[in-house]
């Protein structure tokens, strides 16, 4: 995690990046899932951008959009995972969008953007899902799957649940349209 280029912390991601060691460039948010707001007092007043609760965006919307006006062009949602369901779905909305994250990672699963090509090395018998993006059509081909992709044409609604890595090397190509891969990883999914 020290290869960043900045750190960003949405609310109570201020907790999740104090337990990895991480001292965030910005905090940003309404503040209302920090235990103790004191904990801001550490950080130079020019880094905390305290927004109102009743606010039309989300925490990690305006995080997000931070790190878009600071010039970063890939940007990797971390936590977010374990709480309410609505919040997640919030969080997975933000891959139906124009200029979305590279990836988003929980406790238990990594989320990849895939709008060109993508390889998995290292993963044979491993468990992935694949979900379309947006309202363009999903055309896509693969290598290396149990399940193979080529032929199909997915639109919203559309899933692929459990495909099985076949092979040490992998690949997903998008001919249109972009998704977006599930797998498990770390201590529940091993990946």
């Amino acid at each position: 995690m020290n290869e960043a280029g900045l750190y960003v912390a949405a609310d109570s991601g201020l907790l999740l990046a104090r337990s990895f060691g991480l001292r965030p460039d910005y905090i940003v948010g309404d503040m209302d899932s920090l235990p103790n707001l004191a904990m801001l007092d550490d950080y130079d007043p020019g880094s905390v951008m305290r927004y109102p609760r009743e606010k039309d965006y989300s925490d990690t919307e305006l995080g997000l959009e931070l790190a878009r006006e600071k010039g970063c062009d890939r940007v990797f949602l971390i936590g977010g995972g374990g709480g309410r369901m609505d919040h997640f779905l919030a969080l997975y909305s933000l891959f139906h969008r124009k200029n979305p994250p590279s990836a988003w990672l929980t406790d238990r699963d990594e989320m990849i953007y895939i709008d060109s090509r993508y390889a998995l090395e290292g993963c044979k018998g491993k468990e992935i899902s694949l979900f379309p993006l947006g309202s363009q059509r999903v055309r896509m081909r693969s290598t290396g799957l149990k399940w193979p992709l080529g032929g199909l044409e997915w639109r919203i609604g559309d899933v692929g649940i459990s495909n099985i890595v076949a092979d040490n090397y992998a690949e997903i190509q998008i001919v249109t349209g972009a998704l977006l891969l599930m797998r498990p990883w770390g201590k529940n999914g091993g990946i």
